[in-house]
């Protein structure tokens, strides 16, 4: 059962703030780290006994497809954890129990109209990327079995993110290693074991999301109230819906605006050949294990946020800013670090291929160093979104990321036509962006105009502010 609280006695709005803040955030980066393992383990898999076109396949042009996609709902999910965290804060649980039935429909629709779209334009998709010919009947299988699946996970996303909200970190993190140690035993034992190839690969990860989608369904189902889910009462709620999309559509597209801008990138990359496909899949894989954990402390700081926000303790939000901000920070260093030192060995886990390890070696040692410089993003864009905003950040996101990389690819890649010309994209665009992030944030504008919105007193006068 879920145990419940009060605001009041809820450890995200009181106590030590760095505590609770780790409190809540390790079984969130366990639960990323297990995700990260997730899809890792594919490419592991087919890299080491299918072959480079096989990991081209998994991790090229399918994969940023898939991810254009799964952003778009989790956005949509994060939506959710801020209107159930704000009204958790408030002690509202009929506005909770209202919003986990909205959330829950709004999974099953969105995820029924993008299988569906999904599955007819997967085709004209990869092609419109420039997919490789040696890689475009594996990568049309992937995609298209693994979009056999995006209820499951659209249902997984959205039910786990009401649990964070409240407080609860703990079970999407055991469903995540569940469905995580079954991907992998699936993958040995259909790729391995019974030749599959890729097919297997995508079979295994459409078998694991249905397990990690029962798992949060029936946790819901068997909640305390306001938490419970009741079938007979699965409708959408006009406020909750509004409350969702108000803040979800805008991250969900702030999201995408990265995996636009990796669709377009992952095109000039397909242009330098199979090698270099495989060398980008294969980083990807790695650098995915830093970008889990600052994904950890955004999700951290939007729920711890959203319920301080809800309590009306102003200033608690701004120390829990700079607080996840040195954590951040550090965390981005130290991942650099290690990184750089043991590139050698991380990439020989996902090939043998000479070519494709020294390739993606180069990438990381290029890349990595510069981790800190995309930290604001994330966690001032997490900080004003738990307040309700986020259309802003969307906006800042767009020009400071799409819109800047299409304009490089088309003006300045032309220029010199490299893999290191297409990639320095990244570093200036996350430097560009982090200082827009900056300037938004230390405006202050932002909280009072949320707290405005909301009704609540103004912060010199509330009387929450601890």
């Amino acid at each position: 059962m879920v145990r419940q609280e009060t605001a009041s006695g809820n450890g995200i709005t009181e106590g030590v703030i760095w505590k609770q803040l780790l409190i809540f955030f390790f079984p969130i980066l366990f639960g990323t780290l297990f995700q990260q393992l997730y899809n890792t383990a594919d490419a592991i898999i087919v890299g080491r006994f299918v072959g480079k076109e096989a990991l081209a396949a998994v991790g090229g042009s399918a994969s940023v497809l898939i991810n254009l996609l799964v952003n778009l709902f989790v956005g949509l999910s994060s939506g959710a954890t801020v209107v159930v965290a704000q009204a958790y804060g408030a002690q509202d649980y009929e506005e909770v129990g209202r919003t986990v039935h909205t959330s829950v429909m709004l999974a099953l629709t969105a995820g029924a109209a993008m299988t569906l779209v999904g599955l007819l334009c997967a085709p004209a998709a990869l092609r419109a990327m420039d997919t490789p010919a040696e890689t475009m009947a594996d990568s049309i299988v992937y995609l298209r079995v693994y979009l056999l699946g995006i209820i499951a996970s659209f249902l997984y996303n959205i039910g786990s993110s009401v649990l964070r909200a409240v407080g609860d970190t703990r079970r999407p993190l055991y469903f995540l290693i569940a469905a995580c140690l079954l991907n992998i035993l699936l993958d040995l034992a259909l790729v391995l074991g019974l030749g599959l190839g890729v097919f297997g690969v995508a079979l295994a990860t459409l078998l694991s999301q249905i397990l990690s989608a029962l798992l949060v369904l029936v946790t819901l189902l068997r909640s305390d109230w306001p938490l419970r889910l009741n079938r007979k009462e699965l409708r959408f709620t006009a406020s909750s819906l509004k409350g969702i999309l108000r803040v979800g559509i805008p991250a969900g597209l702030q999201a995408d605006m990265y995996a636009i801008s990796n669709v377009i990138l992952q095109s000039c990359i397909n242009a330098f050949g199979t090698v270099t496909i495989a060398a980008w899949t294969a980083y990807g894989k790695i650098d995915g294990f830093f970008w889990m954990i600052l994904s950890a402390f955004d999700v951290s700081i939007t729920t711890f946020v959203g319920q301080n926000f809800g309590a009306q303790k102003y200033s608690r939000i701004r120390k829990s800013v700079r607080v996840c901000l040195v954590m951040a920070f550090a965390t981005a260093i130290l991942s650099s670090v290690l990184l750089c030192l043991f590139s050698r060995q991380l990439f020989a886990i996902f090939t043998a291929d000479r070519a494709v390890a020294e390739a993606g070696r180069h990438m990381m040692l290029f890349l990595t160093p510069f981790y800190f410089t995309y930290v604001c993003v994330d966690i001032l864009s997490g900080a004003i979104r738990g307040t309700g905003d986020s259309v802003l950040p969307m906006i800042m996101t767009c020009g400071g990321v799409c819109v800047l990389r299409v304009l490089w690819v088309f003006f300045a890649l032309p220029l010199h036509r490299t893999i290191d010309m297409v990639i320095v994209s990244y570093p200036i665009t996350w430097t560009l962006t982090s200082l827009l992030f900056i300037a938004y944030y230390l405006q202050g504008g932002w909280l009072r105009r949320r707290i405005a919105r909301a009704g609540f007193p103004p912060e010199e006068r509330g009387k929450k502010t601890e």
